[in-house]
C-alpha cells in the first residue's frame, strides 16, 4: 500500500471530475474521459453513409434492406453504448509512488496501476522503469472530440501483450501522463540542440518516387467497387463508365493505353503527396530530453511517439529504388517496445521519405553518433561472386521465362501476335533482370564498426542497418540445397527489438560462424570446433 504524497507531487491531482476519491494513504483513482463513448460510435459513419448513398442511388426509396440494415445498426449502437458505459464506469487507472526505501516497508519502484472488467475484474501493474516508449494517436474522431489514445510500450511488448492502452483522455491529461510515466528513467547531460530534425516542404517531391503510386490507385479503385457493390451498384452499368470504356476500346491503343497510364501516374502522385501532408504534417523529431527521442507528426490523425534511448537498439536507412533513384531515402528506428510488426512499422519512421544527406544526418543525430552505414559499399565487406549467379538464375527463372513461356502458348494458340511479345518481352526482361541482379550485388555488404554491427542488402529497396552488437540475442543459419551446393549461408541476426530478426544474406558458408562469434562473442561458442586452435577465427565451423 502506498503512502500519500505531497500536493504537485507527479502522478496525484485533486479530486474532480475524472477522479475517484479513495482511502487515505492511497493514490486516487483516475477514470477515462466521458467522451471515451462517442468515440466507440465512430464505426457507424460507415453504415450511415452507405445508407445516404443508397437513398441518392435510388431517389430517396428505401428499400426493406436498407430499413433492415437501420435496424441492425441501431440494435449495434445500442449494444455498443451499453458496453462502452461499462467499460468507461469499470476503467480506472493511476500511478502509485511507494515509500522510499529509508522508510519501513519502502521501496522506490512507482507503478502504472490499470484496473478493468465487469464480471472479472483484472488489475495490472506495471513498474514504471518497464515502460519504454508512449505514444499518442488522435484519430480525426478524436480530434473532433479532443481526445487522444496513450499507449505506454513496455519492455518485452514486442508482440503488443504487454502494452498498456489508455483510450480516451483529453490531450492536457494525456500529455501530463506522458511525463509522468517518462520522469523516472535516468538522465543525462542535455545536448545542445535537442532538435534533430523537422519538416521541410521541399521534401514533397519525393513522396511520388515510392512504388504505391501505381499500386495505391488499384487499391483505392478495388475499394471503391467493393463499396459501391455492397449498396448494390454496378459499376460496369454506370453511364460515363460505359463511355470510358467505349472510347477507349474504339480508339489506338498506341494512343490509349499510354494515356491510361498517365492518368494511373497523375492520380497516384496526387495521392502520394496527398497522404505525406497527412502522414508528416508538422513532423518534429527531438530528443525531449537526453533519454527520451520524440516523433511528432500527423494532419488529420497526430501521432506522437517516444522512444527510450536505453531501448534504442539501432537505426535502419532504406533507400526504395525509385527514391534511390531521386536521390531520397528514409530513417527507421530499430528500438524494442514499439509492439508488433503492424504497430512497429507504424511507429519506428523518424524522417519521412527526404534527401539523403538529411537521412544521413537524423541517423547521426538518432544514435548521436556518426552513422557507420554512411560509407560506401565498397568499404563494407563484399560477399562471394556465385551469390551475383543465384541472383540471375533466380531472375531468369521466376520472371523471364513464366512471362515468356506463356506469351508464346498463347501465340501458338491464338495469333501469331503475340509470338513477338514473346520474345520482344524476353528481351527487355532479361536485359532487365541482369541489371537488377547486378545492382542486388553491388549492395550486398556487411562489416562491424566499432559497437555497431552494419549490413547492406537489396535492390528494390536497399537497407542499410546499423544495429549494436550488445543487442544479438541468438543467430539463425538459415541454407537450402541452392545454398548448401553454392557454399552460402544467411544469417540472421534475433534482436529483441524492431523486426525481431535481421538477415545477412548470401555470407560464404565457411567465414559465417567467424563472423557471428566476433560481432557477439559467446553465443556460438559452444557449437564451434576449432580445427588450429580457438585463435584462427577464419577456420571455426559449425558442429
Amino acid at each position: 500500500m502506498s503512502t500519500p504524497r505531497e500536493p504537485g507531487a507527479p502522478g496525484i491531482r485533486p479530486n474532480g471530475p475524472g477522479t475517484t476519491a479513495t482511502p487515505t494513504g492511497e493514490s486516487p483513482w483516475r477514470r477515462l474521459d466521458p467522451r471515451t463513448l462517442l468515440v466507440h460510435c465512430g464505426w457507424m459513419a460507415a453504415p450511415l453513409g452507405s445508407l445516404a448513398l443508397t437513398a441518392l442511388a435510388t431517389g430517396g426509396r428505401i428499400t426493406t434492406r436498407a430499413w433492415i440494415t437501420l435496424a441492425a445498426i441501431a440494435a449495434s449502437f445500442a449494444v455498443v453504448s451499453t458496453l462502452g458505459l461499462i467499460r468507461w464506469a469499470r476503467t480506472e487507472f493511476r500511478i502509485t509512488v511507494p515509500p522510499h526505501r529509508d522508510e519501513p516497508g519502502g521501496s522506490a519502484s512507482p507503478t502504472l496501476d490499470v484496473r478493468s472488467g465487469l464480471l472479472t475484474r483484472r488489475l495490472r501493474s506495471v513498474p514504471l522503469h518497464r515502460i519504454r516508449t508512449v505514444d499518442l494517436t488522435a484519430t480525426p474522431v478524436h480530434r473532433l472530440l479532443g481526445v487522444t489514445v496513450l499507449r505506454a510500450g513496455t519492455a518485452g511488448s514486442g508482440d503488443g501483450g504487454s502494452e498498456l492502452s489508455l483510450e480516451a483522455l483529453t490531450v492536457p491529461e494525456a500529455e501530463r501522463l506522458r511525463a509522468e510515466l517518462l520522469a523516472y528513467a535516468d538522465t543525462e547531460a542535455v545536448a545542445n540542440d535537442p532538435v534533430v530534425s523537422r519538416i521541410n516542404w521541399h521534401w514533397l517531391r519525393y513522396a511520388p518516387l515510392t512504388l504505391w503510386v501505381i499500386g495505391g490507385v488499384f487499391v483505392v479503385a478495388g475499394g471503391v467497387y467493393r463499396v459501391l457493390d455492397g449498396i448494390g451498384i454496378e459499376p460496369w452499368r454506370l453511364g460515363f463508365v460505359q463511355r470510358a470504356f467505349h472510347e477507349l476500346g474504339a480508339g489506338a491503343l498506341w494512343l490509349t493505353i499510354p494515356a491510361a497510364l498517365f492518368v494511373v501516374l497523375a492520380l497516384g502522385s496526387v495521392g502520394a503527396v496527398v497522404l505525406y501532408v497527412e502522414n508528416w504534417w508538422n513532423y518534429r523529431l527531438e530528443w525531449t530530453d537526453t533519454r527520451t527521442l520524440a516523433v511528432r507528426r500527423g494532419l488529420l490523425t497526430t501521432r506522437a511517439v517516444t522512444i527510450e534511448r536505453a531501448r534504442l537498439r539501432g537505426v535502419l536507412l532504406r533507400e526504395p529504388l525509385l527514391l534511390r533513384a531521386g536521390g531520397g531515402a528514409l530513417v527507421r528506428a530499430v528500438a524494442g517496445g514499439l509492439g508488433n510488426r503492424e504497430e512497429n512499422r507504424k511507429r519506428s519512421g523518424l524522417l519521412p521519405p527526404a534527401p539523403r544527406a538529411e537521412a544521413l544526418r537524423v541517423a547521426d543525430g538518432a544514435l548521436r553518433a556518426p552513422f557507420p552505414g554512411s560509407a560506401a559499399p565498397a568499404a563494407l565487406t563484399p560477399h562471394p561472386r556465385v551469390a551475383l549467379r543465384r541472383r540471375r538464375v533466380r531472375g531468369l527463372l521466376f520472371a523471364v521465362l513464366p512471362g515468356t513461356a506463356v506469351l508464346a502458348g498463347l501465340g501458338v494458340a491464338f495469333t501469331p501476335v503475340l509470338l513477338h511479345c514473346a520474345w520482344i518481352y524476353a528481351v527487355v526482361t532479361t536485359a532487365m533482370t541482369l541489371w537488377l541482379a547486378r545492382d542486388a550485388y553491388r549492395n550486398l555488404g556487411h562489416g562491424l564498426h566499432g559497437r555497431y554491427l552494419v549490413a547492406r542488402s537489396g535492390t528494390f529497396s536497399r537497407d542499410t542497418l546499423a544495429l549494436q552488437r550488445e543487442a544479438v540475442a541468438a543467430w539463425t543459419f538459415s541454407t537450402s540445397p541452392f545454398t548448401r551446393r553454392a557454399g552460402l549461408v544467411t544469417l540472421t541476426a534475433a534482436v529483441a527489438a524492431g523486426e525481431d530478426g535481421y538477415r545477412i544474406p548470401d555470407l560464404p558458408e565457411a567465414e559465417a560462424p567467424a563472423f557471428a562469434t566476433a560481432a557477439a562473442p559467446g553465443i556460438l561458442d559452444e557449437f564451434l570446433v576449432h580445427p588450429a586452435g580457438p585463435e584462427h577465427l577464419p577456420g571455426q565451423r559449425l558442429r
